[in-house]
């Protein structure tokens, strides 16, 4: 919870809004978000974004004020203001590239779908949980897992070279990186051989995981057809994204690769 929960509490006290409520005027306020709102205008929907739960939108208001603008008013106390001035620099696809890219864009939010609901609690058993974590640990140490610690590894040291961050893209984004990750992790998850089959349920939780954020990606395409929809998310969900989005009608996916190049 605490590491994929934001605590909206701090902004709802701010705002005087709980969640729902919040994420009620946001979608109010953007229906009839004018041309060029003036900087009040976007403290305050900011304010309202973080009430809401949804502090990479927050940002993207706060990135599109004038830096003189950045400050405390309409709704951002102090505290508020001291978390969005930290995360402009969080080290996070949300806050690094999301949000700089839609402020680049003009765009007005970001649109989040990551899915914890699948998520259960951990065993109350310090044993049970021992067991679970160690059957795990068991399934990843293997070949496929070795090769790709060792070519992480290569793109990493040579991340400071010329092109290096966009050639561990380049990386991450071939087409033979999603079959290496399923033979590394979940693939060698359900063949592993624990009684209680530990590595069954976390692949279980895995696809219904990613089952669930596609269907956030695809609801929020049906709100506009027709529009692009860039989607960032970690290298081990790539190919149940594109699996699953490609089962969908009116998706057409676009490879990577063909920007990054």
């Amino acid at each position: 919870m605490q590491t994929y929960c934001p605590d909206p509490g701090p902004a709802g006290r701010a705002t005087g809004l709980d969640v729902p409520g919040a994420n009620a005027e946001a979608e109010r306020l953007l229906a009839a978000w004018p041309s060029a709102p003036s900087p009040a205008q976007r403290r305050r929907l900011a304010a309202i974004f973080l009430a809401a739960g949804e502090p990479g939108s927050a940002l993207v208001q706060w990135l599109r004020l004038p830096l003189g603008e950045r400050r405390a008013g309409d709704g951002l106390n102090d505290d508020l203001v001291g978390a969005l001035t930290k995360a402009e620099s969080r080290r996070n696809e949300t806050n690094l590239v999301s949000a700089v890219l839609a402020a680049r864009l003009g765009l007005e939010r970001l649109w989040s779908v990551d899915d914890h609901s699948a998520d259960t609690p951990d065993s109350s058993d310090p044993a049970e949980r021992k067991a679970s974590a160690d059957a795990i640990a068991r399934a990843w140490d293997n070949p496929a897992t070795r090769a790709r610690q060792a070519e992480g590894a290569l793109l990493e040291r040579n991340l400071a070279q010329p092109e290096g961050l966009l050639n561990m893209y380049r990386a991450y984004n071939t087409p033979g990186a999603p079959a290496l990750a399923y033979r590394s992790d979940f693939g060698a998850a359900l063949v592993e051989a624990s009684p209680q089959q530990f590595g069954r349920q976390y692949v279980s939780y895995w696809e219904t995981r990613n089952l669930r954020m596609v269907a956030n990606i695809r609801d929020v395409l049906g709100r506009r057809p027709g529009t692009r929809l860039l989607a960032i998310v970690g290298a081990a969900h790539k190919g149940y994204y594109e699996a699953y989005l490609n089962q969908m009608h009116d998706v057409r996916l676009v490879d990577a690769n063909t920007v990054l190049r």
